[in-house]
């Protein structure tokens, strides 16, 4: 716990090795002594990136669930527009 990286930025590749480790066994303690980065730090990571089984067993992340949540109304959004200016055509 004495580890501290204020500020300190991780690219994504490292987030997801540091994940497959914990995944595989290896405990925050030991993962955080040896690379520098909370224990804290990464349990956040694995919430964020350990994957999730779904109906058909294919895995997703929460992360991945965010982003296909958020392209699901943005593209919900465009398709009301669509049928708005369906409607207008119509009429003319």
């Amino acid at each position: 716990m004495g580890n501290k990286n204020n500020g300190k930025k991780y690219n994504e590749d490292f987030k997801k090795m540091i994940v497959d480790l914990y995944n595989t066994g290896s405990s925050a303690r030991d993962l955080s002594n040896e690379y520098g980065v909370s224990e804290v730090t990464i349990y956040a990571w694995a919430k964020r990136y350990s994957p999730i089984k779904i109906e058909d067993g294919s895995t997703v992340t929460p992360d991945e669930m965010v982003k296909m949540k958020k392209q699901m109304l943005r593209l919900q959004e465009e398709n009301d527009i669509l049928k708005k200016a369906m409607a207008i055509f119509a009429k003319k």
